[in-house]
């Protein structure tokens, strides 16, 4: 068998489900590993080997990872690429989460690519990531604090309103309102 027909033959077998469950944002999805586990079958019986690495490099000032997956065999080789910004101060994570992050996430897209898996269904593609629900935090002494108190003094805004475009704390729940 040629490369080509090497690889056609795991993509057309691969079944990676989605084992993964994000129960915040109420959806299954697929890791990299989910997706590495699923594929070595495949290519022991192709007799094919699958090399991924990553590169960090930077584009207009933001740091991004690079993943490459190879696919081959002792006759050739197809490859890959996938990127993923990397947020140095993503909040709740240190420097090397993020990078791990970032880095599985380009490995997975660099893998669908490579195995032509369809993840139209996939949280990542469907998932609002409830860009409905306000995302922004509203803090004590802000100049959108200050509009903040004097819409709701005015009565051109009620604390359930501004709940729906930005998050407070309680503490400032009860300052916006004395």
């Amino acid at each position: 068998m040629t490369i080509q027909e090497k690889l056609l033959q795991v993509q057309g077998n691969l079944k990676a489900p989605k084992n993964q469950r994000n129960n915040f944002g109420k959806y299954n999805y697929r890791s990299c590993e989910d997706i590495l586990e699923a594929v070595k079958p495949h290519l022991l019986n192709v007799e094919a080997s699958l090399m991924i690495t990553d590169t960090v490099t930077e584009i207009a000032g933001i740091p991004l990872v690079e993943a490459r997956a190879v696919f081959f065999d002792n006759e050739g080789k197809v490859e890959v690429t996938a990127q993923a910004g990397i947020d140095p101060n993503r909040k709740g994570m240190d420097i090397a989460q993020s990078f791990g992050s970032s880095s599985s996430y380009a490995r997975k897209y660099a893998l669908n690519g490579l195995f032509l898996i369809d993840d139209t269904k996939d949280a990542d593609a469907s998932n609002t990531h409830d860009k409905n629900t306000p995302t922004v935090w509203l803090n004590e002494n802000t100049k959108e604090f200050d509009r903040a108190k004097q819409k709701i003094a005015n009565g051109e805004l009620t604390i359930a309103q501004l709940k729906t475009k930005v998050l407070f704390s309680k503490k400032v729940e009860q300052l916006l309102t004395n």
